[in-house]
Order: C-alpha cells, then sequence, then structure tokens
C-alpha cells in the first residue's frame, strides 16, 4: 500500500471506531496478564466468562497463589488447556512476587520471562495495560495485514516490523485493536465481508462484486507461521500457550 493508501486506512477505522480496545474484560494489569494468558487457542468470550466468576474471588498474584493449581483450575476449567494454563498463571504469580513486588512488569523482557508469555502476549500488555506503542500480530492482524498489502510477511515477526515500519506514529498506538477488530467482524477468514467494508476500495484481495453475496478469499484462510511468537494452531502443547 502507498502512504496515502495507508492514511486513508487507518482515517477510515478511526472514523469507524474511536476509540479500539480489548474485549477481554480488565481491571488492572494483573488481570489482563491473566486473561491474556487464557485466550491462547480460546474466545474472548470464553475467557471473560472465566474470569467473570475468578476475579471477584481472586485478582491479584497473592490470591491467585492461595487458590493453588486446582483451585485455579475449578474457575477455568471451561478453557481449553486449563490444566497446563492453570500452572503457568501460579508459576507466574510466584514469579511476580519474588521478583517484581507483585507487579506485572513494563518490560518486555521481563514479560517474556513468565511462564505462557511470548512476544505477541507481551506486546499486548505494553499496549493495553502501559501504553506503549506495540502491534501485536494475531491470526486476525496476520491476514488483514496480508490482505491489504499493509505489510506483507510470512511470519508474524514479519508482519509485526512491516507494521511498524508502515503504520504512521500517530496511529500506532491503535492500530493493534482496529486491525484485530476488523479481522475479527469483517476481514473474515472465509467469506471476508466485503460488500460491508469501510476500506474495501484500498483492498487488492477485495471481491470484485462488493455489493454482492461474500465470497471465500482461498489465499488467505491459512495461519501465520510461528517465529518471533506463537499464533493459535489446532494442537495444544505446553510450548504453543506460549504466545
Amino acid at each position: 500500500m502507498s502512504p496515502a493508501e495507508i492514511e486513508a486506512l487507518f482515517a477510515r477505522l478511526k472514523k469507524e471506531l474511536p476509540r479500539p480496545t480489548t474485549e477481554l474484560s480488565y481491571g488492572t494489569p494483573f488481570e489482563l496478564l491473566v486473561a491474556v494468558v487464557l485466550s491462547a487457542q480460546a474466545t474472548d468470550v470464553s475467557v471473560n466468562q472465566a474470569t467473570r466468576r475468578l476475579f471477584p474471588v481472586a485478582n491479584t498474584p497473592e490470591a491467585i497463589l492461595a487458590l493453588g493449581v486446582d483451585g485455579l483450575k475449578e474457575y477455568i476449567r471451561t478453557i481449553g488447556l486449563y490444566n497446563t494454563k492453570a500452572e503457568n498463571i501460579i508459576r507466574t504469580c510466584r514469579i511476580l512476587l519474588e521478583q517484581h513486588g507483585g507487579w506485572v512488569p513494563e518490560d518486555r523482557a521481563a514479560l517474556e520471562a513468565l511462564p505462557g508469555v511470548g512476544r505477541k502476549t507481551a506486546n499486548v500488555i505494553l499496549n493495553t495495560a502501559f501504553g506503549h506503542p506495540t502491534i501485536a500480530v494475531d491470526t486476525h492482524i496476520f491476514r488483514v495485514s496480508n490482505r491489504l498489502g499493509l505489510a506483507p510477511g510470512k511470519n508474524v515477526l514479519e508482519v509485526e516490523m512491516g507494521l511498524l515500519k508502515n503504520v504512521p506514529e500517530k496511529y500506532r498506538m491503535d492500530a493493534h485493536h482496529w486491525l484485530i477488530l476488523h479481522g475479527r467482524y469483517t476481514c473474515v477468514a472465509r467469506k471476508p465481508k466485503c460488500h460491508a467494508c469501510v476500506v474495501s476500495d484500498l483492498c487488492p484481495s477485495a471481491s470484485s462484486d462488493p455489493g454482492g453475496p461474500e465470497k471465500e478469499d482461498p489465499a488467505a484462510t491459512g495461519s501465520p507461521r510461528k517465529n518471533g511468537g506463537r499464533e493459535r494452531s489446532g494442537k495444544g502443547t505446553r510450548k504453543s500457550l506460549r504466545h
């Protein structure tokens, strides 16, 4: 995309949604960290349902650590891979208390040293909790960036670096949320809703009949390759939960 097209893209997304934010429910950086760790291979809706029961009971490292692994599992067992996630969260709580005074660190290296936290999760925390202009790339943003030609890449790290280079600074703070919501509700993997897209005229992958029925884009339904961050896959291993 040309600089003029990129400016038009984000100007329109901003007009549609002036103040975008995460769909995960949270009140503190620690609650956000727990929610994002739980969100690996799970929907935001299912995570919110679990944390709606968990956080009124335990929403600090001390309180969750007091629950123990088995106690925590009772609150998150409706979420996929809850056994490994419970273990990771308990270990994270212990590290936060022992090394960070119970606070979530505002530092990439320290965040990525936490169990279950990879580059993508660190980017989400830095951006959403602390206001850093980072751009976490998930499967939605990977797809949208490639379809638009905004930041083409073969893996999530390539796309992230392309976005940081191409997205104007004034839009960078909210770019993650605009792109993920656009991918989640409009530029979906199968049968993208080009007829309802506010930027379809800027998109080389848009349907040639934007006013007609939704069409599947067979070239953009795959998952990004793992490199520099973990994307959601169909198999849940301990390693795959680091995202």
